[in-house]
């Protein structure tokens, strides 16, 4: 008959080999609150398998957002809403639900720059991916440097492949670089594999009626901005800095 000391060097040696390191951490916590509850087995077992279940659910969350991309977390919560401007104040709650995603809708953060439309595409980003969404967040000059990249390996419909698949894609920073007319081709075949079923978050400091300024070609202009706004989630982020707000707020005290 093993003793108890064999007992627990058995758990360690066996949680180790399939991989269960909360049941390793906990379970003679889990034991000892058992045995003052006068818990069943069953019970027991129950709750070293919720909070094995619990602690995956927080590493795949933390590897999510490990995944995204994101240069930084900047959470919903961290924004002072006030200083936003009007019609994202008036917008932010419906579009925090995260219903977009589910309908496969867009969203369009168009304005001057320092109005929060980084901050609120990563803040909606990381929101997605603690509920379980796959994300991806990219400035638009780094996944263009991608697809000229995949062209020229000619592993482009494998990054399509991969694109189409996420839950929800981030754009950032869409017209602070012009294109030539193969990378406007490029990436307006790339976005439209997403139109209608995939939700995708553009942040723009230009006017749609200044699109054509970054693709030099109005009709692909007209069929990209068809595109990515049918249905979609259009928020004017015109206004005052808010970078500049936060400072003087800071200045303040």
């Amino acid at each position: 008959m093993m003793t108890e000391k064999e007992i627990n060097q058995q758990i360690t040696i066996l949680s180790k080999e399939l991989r269960l390191p909360v049941l390793r951490r906990d379970y003679n916590i889990v034991s000892a609150e058992a045995t003052k509850q006068r818990h069943s087995y069953e019970m027991f077992l129950l709750n070293l398998m919720q909070r094995e279940y619990q602690q995956r659910l927080e590493n795949r969350k933390k590897s999510q957002i490990r995944q995204a991309g994101f240069p930084s977390k900047l959470y919903l919560q961290d924004l002072t809403r006030s200083f936003l401007p009007l019609d994202a104040q008036e917008k932010l709650p419906l579009l925090e639900k995260l219903d977009f995603i589910e309908s496969g809708q867009n969203i369009i953060l168009a304005g001057n720059p320092g109005t929060g439309k980084t901050h609120i595409a990563i803040g909606l980003g990381l929101k997605a991916c603690l509920n379980g969404y796959k994300v991806l967040f990219t400035s638009v000059h780094r996944l263009l440097t991608q697809l000229r990249e995949s062209h020229s390996t000619r592993i482009l419909r494998q990054m399509e492949i991969r694109f189409e698949k996420y839950d929800l894609v981030i754009c950032d920073e869409f017209g602070y670089i012009s294109f030539d007319k193969a990378g406007a081709e490029l990436l307006f075949n790339h976005l439209s594999l997403r139109a209608g079923r995939k939700s995708t978050i553009v942040t723009t400091n230009l006017g749609f009626d200044r699109w054509e300024e970054i693709f030099g070609d109005p009709v692909l202009t007209a069929a990209l901005v068809d595109r990515l706004t049918h249905k979609a989630y259009l928020v004017n982020m015109n206004g005052e800095s808010f970078r500049l707000k936060e400072t003087m707020e800071i200045n303040k005290n």
